[in-house]
């Protein structure tokens, strides 16, 4: 059967994920972390997608961007992806591919839905019990957006920016919020639209997709509705 074209919008943010072929890993050394950053921020000034959050775990990527236009992100990661196979090939000596197939994507709205996103991704190695406080891990964009770490890849998300009056108050904030018990119906329903690539967000954001593009960007029910933790739910109304 023909594969469905990616949900993909300007201006609304997108939860991406590559991962290595097989589940093997596709970075070898702090070097190569390096070497994907630096190609990273480039390559998003070229093709105008603006990354709010990421995290680089072993043997995959997260990426949450918004695009200024549509047809960015697939450029993004075409470019991303084959630059980097050539680096890896050319620096191990080694031939054959290195990501497993087609990156996947979903669309994120809403402010709630957005920042649950982004404590996602920043969560990764804590989840894998790689550390015990994400603020330790170095390949992550959490050391930034909690921390005031320098990074500049980062532009943060309105959403991020609405946590607090001003950026120290947003750190504090978002430092509560992180680290707060998660809800597993949470992690399981983002890992779920991102398998997917359903729109992830509220009813009526995926509604608007599907009036917008004539097809269904998402199942039409998914449980009962979850109160969300005060800190991820920034004041004033939520946005698309």
């Amino acid at each position: 059967m023909p594969r469905h074209a990616r949900i993909d919008l300007p201006g609304i943010a997108q939860h991406i994920v590559q991962r290595g072929n097989d589940r093997q890993p596709c970075f070898f050394t702090d070097i190569d972390r390096v070497r994907y950053l630096q190609d990273l921020r480039e390559l998003t000034l070229r093709h105008g997608c603006a990354v709010h959050a990421y995290v680089l775990m072993g043997n995959h990527v997260h990426l949450l961007a918004t695009p200024r236009e549509t047809g960015q992100v697939p450029r993004l990661m075409q470019d991303l992806g084959r630059r980097y196979v050539r680096y890896v090939n050319d620096h191990y000596h080694r031939t054959g591919t290195l990501w497993e197939g087609r990156y996947k994507s979903c669309l994120v709205a809403g402010d709630r839905s957005l920042l649950q996103c982004q404590r996602y991704i920043e969560l990764n190695p804590v989840r894998a019990r790689m550390v015990a406080d994400p603020a330790d891990y170095r390949w992550s964009s959490h050391r930034h957006t909690a921390d005031g770490h320098p990074d500049p890849l980062i532009h943060p998300h309105p959403a991020w920016r609405a946590l607090g009056d001003g950026p120290d108050a947003c750190r504090r904030a978002w430092r509560a919020a992180v680290m707060q018990a998660v809800d597993p119906d949470e992690t399981d329903a983002i890992r779920l639209h991102l398998q997917r690539q359903h729109a992830y967000g509220p009813d009526r954001f995926r509604r608007a997709i599907e009036a917008q593009l004539g097809r269904p960007a998402g199942p039409r029910k998914i449980g009962r509705p979850r109160k969300c933790p005060a800190p991820l739910d920034p004041p004033g109304k939520s946005r698309l």
